[in-house]
């Protein structure tokens, strides 16, 4: 199924420099974790507290590139430069979570939207990530199946939230996105459970 996550690759490769130069001076992949998961949590908050402010929304799109690339250098400080550990690892799924609720529920307060859709929406995409967590859990690689996986949502989190910055009015259509988005989350989520049962099979047999 066709995910942004097919492109992890390359877009490491662009960002390996960068990860090179944040290890030289001594930061961590537990830090650029913690230090993303603030900067959520903080925007997060003021964009609830202030739902009629559209630059807090468009802070939030940038926020949702740089996160995606603040995801990508904690993996790479871990795996490349020996800072993976098992705190780590929780930790990372923790951040992930706790900024997924902080940034993506504030949406519920934007004009012409059902609260209740984007709560269904941060649920089920808080279920995909559990469901991709049994992976690890039975001893298999993590499962990152789209289409609305973690960079899937970011991206199409960050398209709206541009818009609203810029001062479109999403009122006709948001609730058949969100519609949209909890019918990819199921499908994520049948595709991630599916990958898991794939793999116990298999290891059954050996």
């Amino acid at each position: 199924m066709t995910s942004t996550y097919q492109l992890k690759s390359q877009f490491q490769s662009l960002l390996r420099p960068l990860a090179l130069r944040l290890y030289r001076a001594g930061i961590t992949a537990n830090q650029v974790t913690l230090g993303a998961c603030l900067v959520s949590v903080v925007l997060g908050a003021a964009a609830t507290a202030y739902p009629d402010r559209n630059y807090l929304f468009l802070l939030i799109a940038l926020w949702c590139l740089l996160r995606m690339a603040a995801n990508a250098l904690d993996g790479m400080l871990a795996r490349e430069f020996g800072q993976a550990s098992r705190a780590g690892a929780v930790l990372n799924e923790a951040g992930d979570i706790i900024s997924d609720i902080a940034l993506y529920l504030p949406f519920a307060l934007i004009a012409g939207s059902q609260p209740w859709l984007v709560v269904a929406v941060v649920l089920l995409a808080l279920c995909s990530e559990c469901v991709g967590l049994l992976g690890t859990a039975m001893g298999n690689e993590r499962g990152n199946h789209g289409p609305m996986g973690k960079s899937d949502r970011a991206l199409a989190f960050g398209v709206i939230a541009l818009l609203i910055g810029c001062g479109v009015s999403m009122a006709p259509f948001i609730n058949t996105l969100w519609l949209a988005m909890a019918a990819l989350l199921l499908l994520t989520i049948f595709n991630r459970g599916r990958h898991v049962f794939a793999m116990r099979n298999a290891g059954n047999t050996h």
